[in-house]
């Protein structure tokens, strides 16, 4: 299973970034998925998390009205656009899968509950 994340880079605060997600080695449209980013100094945290179909997403308080997570089955793609980025967005952005077992969506918003991690990519903002 692999899945790379791209799509980060340096904006000034207030820009938009879109991450995209390629997903492969695996049964995408089973997995939900998730974003999930971790600063320097900090625990990794939850960002956003989105259904197998598409058809519900979760997100973090601090992210809601801000950023929006999508997925693109037939591509094996999952996405996030952001938007009003703020210094404290920075970050190292990871996605993940979890395979659709819990009906919570509480559990995913758990690193612990992800099996598989892409391996990130920087989100620089500044002021």
């Amino acid at each position: 299973v692999q899945l790379q994340a791209s799509g980060g880079g340096l904006v000034q605060a207030g820009g938009s970034l879109r991450l995209s997600c390629a997903a492969s080695g695996l049964t995408f449209s089973a997995y939900r998925m998730g974003w999930f980013r971790q600063a320097p100094g900090k625990e990794r945290e939850f960002v956003a998390g989105i259904t197998t179909s598409g058809d519900s997403a979760n997100y973090a308080d601090f992210v809601k009205g801000r950023f929006t997570i999508s997925r693109d089955n037939a591509k094996s793609m999952v996405y996030l656009r952001m938007n009003s980025l703020k210094p404290e967005d920075t970050a190292v952005y990871s996605c993940a899968a979890a395979s659709d077992y819990y009906i919570n969506s509480y559990y995913y918003t758990r690193p612990q509950t992800y099996g598989y991690w892409g391996q990130g990519t920087q989100v620089t903002v500044s002021s």
